[in-house]
């Protein structure tokens, strides 16, 4: 199905770039990120930066006296100048294999850095492929090209529920851009898993969402439910030092409504600042609103207040209070009265 967005919507639609990136960050997850297994996979051109740098975390920096053999050093995808051009094309492109297939709700394109070497505008394609896209590929423009500003944030909002794996980036006629985050909400395959099967219902590939946290000083909530172990103490969820009883906590909307029945709470690379205890609390709700304390009342216990060590994966089997018959939606994780959790696995049945 071909999405029509014209130029002026697009622009109505980043009107409020720090609102709409606020409410993105907050209920996506960017699906083309490298760490959730994203690709860039090839590209019509990138002779002064390389493609990958495109879904690397962070936004792109500066170092004012590094260059390569082919001139300044830039953290980003940069094309070489298009006049002379003799491949047919009147723009660069890149192709990105999302690691996780979803629904895509808004894009950041983000040329930062690039103040005289960014492109006059972008639009973005998506597919469906179970192979890597070819020349047979059918594209859908979900982006139609819109005007983008140099070392800027461009943030976008998207309307269409339809499921994507690729994405293609389209700039005009060339130039560099630091970072395409892609966000959007996970579709998972429930047939992949075996009836039975223990599922980390918390996990972002799966589906799970890291709702709501007291406090995100040092990293990002994301991290917590994020694949494999942290690489080092940046890749986890920290809070800064509180200076009463506590506790910090995190709301972790599951992928799907089920049971509880192992958990695991990593605290590695959190050697001098990893909590002292934690809890784990469960909910059913339809809904995900847990300002100003909304359904602090529905909050039942599933693993009541235990120690943590340094830099130690601890799983939970008989410690969990509740039922395997008792079903969750939401799941609240308390560190008394502060530190540093590297990553959270929340297993158990998903409901039919």
């Amino acid at each position: 199905m071909m999405l029509e967005i014209d130029t002026q919507q697009q622009n109505k639609l980043s009107g409020k770039p720090l609102e709409l990136e606020n409410e993105l960050k907050t209920h996506c997850v960017d699906l083309a990120s490298e760490r959730v297994g994203g690709e860039t996979l090839s590209c019509s051109d990138d002779f002064f930066a390389e493609m990958e740098n495109l879904i690397k975390p962070g936004r792109g920096i500066f170092i004012d006296d590094k260059f390569t053999d082919r001139g300044k050093w830039m953290d980003g995808w940069e094309s070489r100048r298009s006049y002379g051009r003799d491949n047919g094309r009147d723009f660069d492109w890149c192709i990105i294999r999302l690691g996780i297939k979803g629904v895509i709700r808004g894009f950041d394109i983000d040329t930062n850095y690039f103040r005289g070497n960014a492109p006059e505008s972008v639009s973005v394609e998506a597919c469906v492929s179970e192979v890597e896209p070819n020349a047979d590929t059918v594209w859908h423009t979900i982006l139609a090209p819109v005007a983008v500003e140099a070392h800027s944030q461009n943030i976008f909002a998207i309307n269409d529920d339809t499921a994507w794996t690729h994405v293609r980036l389209n700039m005009f006629p060339d130039g560099g851009i630091a970072r395409l985050r892609v966000y959007g909400e996970a579709e998972v395959n429930w047939e992949q898993f075996i009836d039975g099967e223990l599922i980390d219902l918390a996990y972002i590939k799966n589906g799970g969402k890291a709702l709501l946290v007291s406090d995100m000083f040092f990293s990002d909530k994301n991290n917590l439910i994020m694949p494999g172990r942290g690489k080092d103490m940046g890749d986890g969820w920290e809070t800064k030092r509180r200076r009463d009883p506590g506790p910090d906590w995190s709301i972790v909307k599951l992928a799907s409504q089920g049971s509880i029945e192992k958990v695991i709470v990593d605290t590695c690379h959190f050697k001098g600042n990893f909590p002292d205890t934690f809890t784990l609390e469960g909910m059913v709700s339809s809904s995900d609103d847990f300002s100003e304390g909304q359904q602090e009342d529905k909050w039942q216990p599933i693993i009541t207040k235990t120690k943590l060590y340094a830099h130690r994966e601890h799983l939970f089997i008989n410690e969990i209070a509740v039922s395997s018959e008792q079903s969750f939606t939401h799941v609240r994780l308390n560190i008394f009265p502060d530190g540093g959790i590297s990553r959270m696995r929340v297993f158990g049945k998903r409901n039919a």
